[in-house]
């Protein structure tokens, strides 16, 4: 049994005790009042209340204002490598559960905090893995974790990867202390160069992976079943795509039957990408591109006084990342929802969303009620919904729970 009197005692404020008991998984700087010892980062250190009460185990970081993750609230843990073979198990095991066989295939593995791994992002490329690694106690067990995790997919779950490589390349390392790591990881019958890219399928349409060059590691797994919903409404529908990216929602309007696709983004290299999947999946005749900002191309179409779409998708990139910038960024959601709402047709449908867990749904909500007020519209609501199930919401970590995703008929 692990002797946990071995690591440094960390005491914190009864805020921090709070929020550790109410179920979060993060001590920040303020929230420490004494340690026994000074902890090497990256290292594990004891919680305790101010009476000495065991609350968690978790990775110290000095140069982080998350001074502590939590790693295990339970003393009977031994944070060793069987243990960390069992979480990877226990996450595989989560999709393969809720995802079916074709899904599986492209889904996010592991998602930091939600499954006992903070910092920590493994995704999943049809036999390529995506690592993206923001905290400094994942920074220093990686080479183990990868190892683990490779065996867990070879042998308990019969799948075969052979390129493993880290997109750590966010601003957030900084905050850690940590450099920029990008690059292909070795290993047993791991290739150790390549394209760049995988191919995957999901929702039936056919995506190239650009994990090297690409946003985040890639591909946003999030949206998956979000982007099927849009397949029923968009029949027969003229269809405007105002942030297309490389092209996800656009492809499944046009699998759905739409009258017109156009898909519209400021990025000429997604533009291009998006053309790709088009041709790839055969919709290249069904689907026209716009290089344009979004602001200014629905002002242009307003100026008209025409009504040229029955459907507008809004998958913007997060206006905030920050609570410094949360008023601006309920600004600029509330111009670009208010623009759409204009252009549309009375009946027309409108799917928008936010992926900034700083845009809380509650704010979300208040913002598309101004919206339609000021625009003087209805909002008829069909769905609302979050990420996919393979980017689980644990509860009491808010960071976790970050997209969400609205249809709307608008009269």
């Amino acid at each position: 049994m692990l002797d946990y009197s071995l690591f440094p005692a960390v005491t914190v404020t009864a805020k921090g005790e709070k929020m550790l008991r109410g179920g979060h998984v993060w001590v920040y700087a303020d929230e420490v009042v004494r340690m026994t010892a000074v902890p090497e980062d990256g290292s594990f250190v004891r919680v305790e209340n101010t009476s000495g009460r065991f609350l968690g185990t978790g990775f110290y970081n000095g140069h982080s204002t998350i001074r502590i993750r939590i790693v295990s609230k339970n003393l009977n843990d031994t944070l060793d490598e069987p243990f960390w073979r069992r979480r990877l198990s226990w996450a595989v095991r989560y999709r393969r559960d809720v995802l079916s066989d074709a899904d599986f295939d492209c889904c996010r593995l592991v998602f930091g905090e939600a499954d006992q791994f903070p910092g920590l992002t493994v995704d999943r490329y049809h036999n390529v893995l995506v690592l993206e690694v923001l905290s400094k106690g994942m920074a220093d067990r990686r080479d183990l974790l990868v190892r683990l995790l490779l065996d867990v997919l070879r042998n308990e779950f019969g799948q075969t990867i052979d390129t493993v490589y880290e997109r750590s390349d966010s601003p957030l390392r900084a905050l850690e202390g940590l450099p920029s790591a990008c690059g292909y990881l070795p290993g047993e019958g791991l290739f150790t160069e390549g394209p760049g890219t995988a191919g995957i399928v999901e929702n039936g349409i056919r995506y190239i992976v650009d994990f090297v060059n690409g946003q985040k590691t890639g591909f946003f797994l999030d949206q998956k079943y979000n982007r099927l919903s849009v397949r029923p409404l968009a029949k027969n529908k003229r269809v405007l795509d105002a942030c297309t990216h490389t092209g996800s929602f656009a492809l499944n309007a046009a699998a759905g039957g739409a009258r017109s696709v156009t898909a519209l983004d400021v990025s000429e290299d997604a533009l291009a990408m998006a053309k790709r999947h088009a041709e790839l999946n055969g919709f290249a005749d069904r689907i026209s591109f716009v290089r344009a900002d979004v602001f200014e191309y629905l002002d242009s179409c307003l100026k008209t006084r025409e009504t040229p779409f029955d459907f507008i998708i809004l998958d913007p990139p997060a206006f905030t990342k920050s609570r410094d910038t949360l008023k601006n960024a309920m600004k600029g959601y509330l111009e670009i929802n208010e623009k759409a709402m204009r252009l549309l047709p009375r009946g027309g449908y409108l799917a928008t969303c936010s992926c900034s867990h700083f845009m809380t749904e509650t704010y979300f909500k208040q913002m598309l009620h101004n919206a339609a007020a000021e625009t003087n519209r209805q909002l008829r609501q069909i769905e609302a919904r979050k990420q996919s199930p393979d980017h689980p919401i644990l509860w009491n970590v808010p960071e976790t729970d970050y997209l969400k995703f609205f249809l709307f008929q608008v009269f």
